[in-house]
């Protein structure tokens, strides 16, 4: 069951009037469709430097055809965790290896996945 942002800010891990992330709640995020319906967990966080967005992935190498766009808020909704890499800077990386590993944070030319 996810965790609503309603219920992070109800039990103080996120005031109502912050958001960590540099980019606004509605903001467009790529992710992968395994992880939106399929409850797949989210292994490696790219925040991109020439646009600063943001792409949730799993750690495999994306099909085109697994792609899918939420919003920042929706992936918070759906991993919480998240939250602790919303610091990351642009042309960095987070990656794990279980959904309950500790993130490792790395530049991106630094990392061996791209």
């Amino acid at each position: 069951m996810a965790v609503t942002i309603e219920l992070l800010k109800g039990i103080g891990v996120m005031p109502a009037d912050s958001w960590p992330f540099d980019q606004p709640r509605n903001c467009a995020t790529l992710t992968l469709r395994t992880i939106v319906f399929g409850g797949e967990p989210i292994l490696r966080v790219s925040h991109d430097e020439d646009d600063h967005s943001w792409q949730f992935l799993d750690g495999r190498a994306p099909k085109t055809a697994n792609a899918a766009v939420v919003t920042l808020s929706e992936i918070v909704d759906l991993d919480p965790s998240v939250i602790e890499v919303a610091d990351l800077p642009p042309g960095w990386i987070a990656v794990r290896a279980t959904k309950t590993s500790a993130w490792k944070r790395v530049p991106r030319d630094e990392s061996n996945q791209g």
